[in-house]
């Protein structure tokens, strides 16, 4: 047999398409790179969205932020002094980019002006945090970005 400059193209050509077709099927059928929607009932939560808009701009609004910072026993979030803790009534979403299983949520019962999420619940690296709250009949919303 003859090789020739057509023939080598070819060969190059089937050794490409062989190349396209293993990444293709590696990559839709191996676990490790599976990737999740960020919300399993995406449509749902977009018809809520103005009303996360204006509880965005109800937290932006207050004279004093909510706070969420790195303490020795976990990672402690602020509420605003003038709020009486036991009318705050809410939940916080922690929300792992790149981990799913990491997600949790905790319900705000606090009986001070503050909330601590447990150390040996957080995993070093990104988080997503939500705190969608209401007091006194009032929506509020704070979404932060953090490495812990």
């Amino acid at each position: 047999m003859k090789f020739n400059w057509g023939t080598g193209i070819v060969i190059a050509i089937i050794g490409f398409i062989a190349f396209i077709m293993y990444f293709v099927i590696t990559m839709s059928t191996d676990n490790t790179y599976s990737h999740d929607l960020v919300t399993e009932k995406y449509y749902q939560k977009e018809l809520g969205f103005q009303n996360e808009i204006d509880a965005e701009k109800n937290a932006n609004n207050l004279k004093e932020k909510i706070t969420v910072q790195r303490t020795a026993k976990g990672l402690q979030i602020a509420f605003p002094k003038d709020f009486a803790p036991n009318k705050i009534k809410g939940k916080v979403f922690l929300y792992r980019p790149s981990n799913k299983q990491l997600d949790f949520e905790i319900p705000i019962s606090t009986s001070n002006t503050y909330l601590l999420v447990p150390e040996k619940r957080l995993v070093d690296g990104r988080w997503n945090i939500n705190i969608g709250f209401k007091y006194k009949n009032k929506e509020y919303l704070v979404k932060k970005e953090i490495v812990y």
